[in-house]
């Protein structure tokens, strides 16, 4: 009777100190650390691989080391010339320091969302439209820069930051497709006017040309006459001489 109940007791312990060290295993993946609190002091940063866990006297606290892919939500945001729009974007960050992302920030997850969100909004309030739709890599580095630094003491590494898209209602947008319908009436005008005054220096230079050989002005008119009586034109235009001209105007008397 006795020996039974020694071997029963013999059994309890094995099974309690088999359950104690399974208990203790732990495996942490090649991306994962597991940051050691003993007796609620922190003890150090352990992984990947096995580790062990004194139960009751040992927590640990599962920290993933890869890129996290962070949806900034749509925020409303006012330019420096006064446009409502709202701008959404994506931030790409990871954990480089395990411990700080544990022990100084509660939930760096929420944090950098939040954190994230006003610098979108105060970045984007200090520039114009333009600025907005035209330098988005400009602006994407100076959010990221300013992440980067203030997520530094979490031990988070800001790598990215993306402006997704710029919504503009209904009315904005209607005002700068007058805008550019504008701008492409000016270049068209400007293109004109050049095109008209280079004709002119052209033309300039044509005269002062002809203007040196009597003969020559002559031969252009007979150039002009074989390019207008073509086969689908009855009229012909006979060109008067303008020496015959000058001949005519130095005989007749002044009345």
């Amino acid at each position: 009777m006795l020996m039974g109940a020694g071997n029963f007791l013999t059994l309890l312990a094995l099974g309690l100190v088999l359950f104690i060290g399974a208990s203790a295993v732990r495996i942490m993946r090649e991306y994962q650390r597991a940051v050691m609190f003993t007796l609620g002091r922190f003890t150090g940063v352990k992984g990947p691989g096995l580790i062990f866990v004194i139960p009751y006297i040992q927590q640990m606290v599962r920290v993933d080391l890869r890129t996290v892919v962070l949806d900034v939500p749509s925020q409303d945001v006012i330019s420096r010339d006064n446009v409502s729009v709202k701008v959404n974007a994506v931030l790409y960050f990871r954990v480089v320091d395990a411990d700080r992302a544990i022990i100084q920030v509660e939930n760096f997850l929420l944090a950098t969302s939040q954190l994230a969100q006003t610098t979108l909004r105060s970045v984007l309030g200090k520039h114009t439209l333009d600025e907005m739709l035209a330098e988005r890599d400009r602006l994407n580095s100076d959010i990221q820069e300013i992440l980067d630094a203030q997520t530094e003491t979490w031990g988070i590494k800001v790598s990215s930051v993306e402006i997704k898209q710029v919504d503009l209602n209904d009315t904005m947008v209607r005002a700068i497709g007058r805008q550019a319908e504008a701008e492409r009436l000016r270049r068209a005008k400007i293109i004109n006017a050049e095109g008209e005054q280079q004709a002119a220096e052209k033309l300039t230079e044509a005269a002062r040309i002809l203007s040196t050989t009597p003969g020559a002005m002559q031969l252009r008119y007979l150039g002009t006459l074989g390019e207008i009586a073509n086969d689908k034109n009855s009229t012909i235009i006979f060109p008067f001489p303008i020496d015959l001209a000058k001949m005519i105007g130095a005989i007749t008397p002044d009345r």
